[in-house]
């Protein structure tokens, strides 16, 4: 498609936003209507731990937002010669998960607990007996209940209770809802009915009873929706919120908003039976689109579903790769000291592509990534290390490649029991984040982890915010009983079957060597928590 065309399409209004909030990074795609990125914008922040809790400021969030669209006005001026007045579509996704709540209102009562926080592990434990689903600590019930355990003073005011992606929402449409990916990581969710486990709602209503608050649980959480629903449009004040400029018009649908999850499954067209994609960057998940229900229940498998309901097996891990990137920026301010200035990709890229040449011991290196706890092998905090013996081969390569096994070493552990015990199949997995971006490097270690074909698509690197600017496209565009899996695999990805690579025998079994060493080392990891304090 020539400048032109594209500048036609996005003068018409009929170009679609996609914006996902990402632990790191805000990103924000513009799409045409066959889904092709078209100009982009990106705003970095992080997370911050005050009082031991890992939180995000709401103000930081809505400045990061404004950046982020003022960038990807910018990009579309460069490129195109106009800017953007009308859009066909818009939607918002972020980082599954977490606690926000609200008052009547509508003044946020505590700072936003992320994802990332392992607090609440005694709520966790006891709602995942009391209702026998695995209810994992980053979960909005976990965090609400954890709370009411706690005795907190908000709990009574409360009236509202959504994720970050749900709040954004909110302020821009006045809708308080959320996709039902997103909220199958606040509250189970019944996918025969896309909606809250009605059983499991009236349990927990139960068991809060006696402290006689105000509120019932279907008061305070947002209500569900599928994707291709239509979930409210862009208000005046939303315009202005999005769009400083006051360029851009109110009256623009916006599609549920959905976690990070969701997208992923949308973005590597994951969203069918035996179907899987794994999502790797500040934290790493797997998602497999199951076609039957797991024989038991296992705290290290969350249990959530695509943006239209189908259930899904998830293994989450918090840490994947920001020990790795803490190594790789201390290599980069080694090479500046020298008078050397590479870019963050010519970086990243040459040390990435120098672990390939790693022995297949690492030299008997060890790493752990812990940057904060790990429930799936029981930290509640965590504290980056990196251990070798005297006579350990302390190469550059192992070194690297160290690092880059211990990004997948707990997904690796998780992974173990879908296959292994619950005997799960998988046709296909699907690779995306930032781990996949130097080509062939994260992909083959992801394929010796997993033991299983990874494909990358050219689009893996748009991630998110492309996911859900799919998941805007398929709202404006489908056709009568059109579903989401359809509009994926026949509009958008067809013969797009991206670069497959196979595991290697001699990788596979190195990583499975590693994975010994890593489990047997945990203790020394357990010693650092306890012995370095934060």
């Amino acid at each position: 498609m020539s400048t032109k065309d594209i500048r036609t399409i996005i003068e018409a209004g009929k170009a679609r936003l996609g914006v996902e909030f990402g632990s790191t990074r805000i990103k924000a795609v513009l799409t045409d209507p066959a889904g092709n990125p078209i100009a982009q914008g990106a705003h970095d922040w992080e997370n911050q731990l005050l009082n031991n809790i890992w939180t995000y400021d709401l103000k930081d969030a809505w400045a990061g937002l404004q950046d982020c669209y003022a960038k990807l006005l910018d990009d579309v001026k460069a490129q195109y010669g106009t800017t953007v007045k009308k859009l066909a579509a818009i939607g918002f996704s972020a980082m599954m998960h977490g606690y926000i709540p609200f008052d009547g209102d509508g003044n946020q009562l505590v700072p936003f607990r992320t994802w990332r926080n392992t607090i609440t592990g005694p709520a966790a434990e006891a709602l995942t007996e009391r209702l026998n689903f695995n209810i994992p600590q980053r979960w909005s019930i976990a965090h609400l209940y954890q709370a009411i355990l706690n005795g907190e003073e908000h709990v009574p005011q409360i009236r509202f209770l959504t994720t970050l992606a749900g709040y954004v929402h909110w302020q821009l449409t006045g809708e308080k809802v959320v996709g039902v990916g997103e909220a199958s990581g606040m509250f189970p969710i019944d996918s025969n009915v896309n909606d809250y486990d009605a059983g499991m709602v009236d349990s927990f209503d139960a068991l809060i009873a006696d402290k006689g608050y105000a509120w019932k649980l279907r008061d305070i959480l947002p209500k569900v929706l599928v994707a291709g629903e239509n979930a409210g449009t862009l208000t005046e004040q939303g315009a202005k919120l999005l769009d400083v400029s006051g360029q851009l018009e109110a009256g623009a649908p916006l599609c549920p908003p959905e976690g990070d999850a969701g997208t992923g499954m949308a973005a590597t067209n994951s969203v069918t039976v035996r179907t899987g994609n794994v999502s790797a960057g500040t934290s790493v998940f797997a998602m497999i689109v199951l076609d039957e229900a797991l024989k038991k229940v296992h705290p290290e498998i969350d249990m959530v579903t695509t943006p239209s309901g189908k259930p899904v097996a998830m293994v989450h891990c918090n840490n994947c790769t920001s020990d790795l990137n803490a190594w790789v920026k201390l290599f980069g301010e080694f090479a500046e000291a020298m008078g050397i200035h590479p870019d963050a990709n010519e970086l990243f890229g040459t040390l990435y592509r120098k672990a390939l040449e790693a022995d297949a011991d690492l030299g008997g290196l060890l790493a752990y990534n812990y940057f904060s706890g790990e429930s799936i092998t029981g930290f509640e905090e965590g504290r980056p290390l990196f251990v070798r013996t005297p006579d350990s081969r302390f190469t550059l390569a192992n070194f690297m490649c160290t690092h880059l096994y211990a990004a997948l070493a707990t997904l690796k552990i998780g992974m173990n029991i879908l296959i292994d015990e619950e005997s799960v199949k998988v046709d296909q997995i699907l690779g995306h984040g930032g781990l996949f971006k130097t080509k062939g490097v994260g992909q083959r270690i992801m394929a010796a982890a997993l033991n299983a074909p990874v494909a990358v698509m050219e689009t893996a690197g748009e991630g998110g915010a492309w996911g859900i600017a799919l998941l805007a496209g398929y709202m404006a565009d489908k056709a009568e009983g059109e579903t989401l899996e359809a509009y994926l695999g026949n509009r958008i990805f067809a013969g797009k079957l991206g670069e497959v690579m196979k595991p290697d025998a001699g990788d596979v079994a190195s990583f499975d060597a590693y994975i010994q060493c890593y489990s047997a080392g945990l203790p020394i990891e357990k010693a650092a928590v306890e012995c370095v304090k934060m």
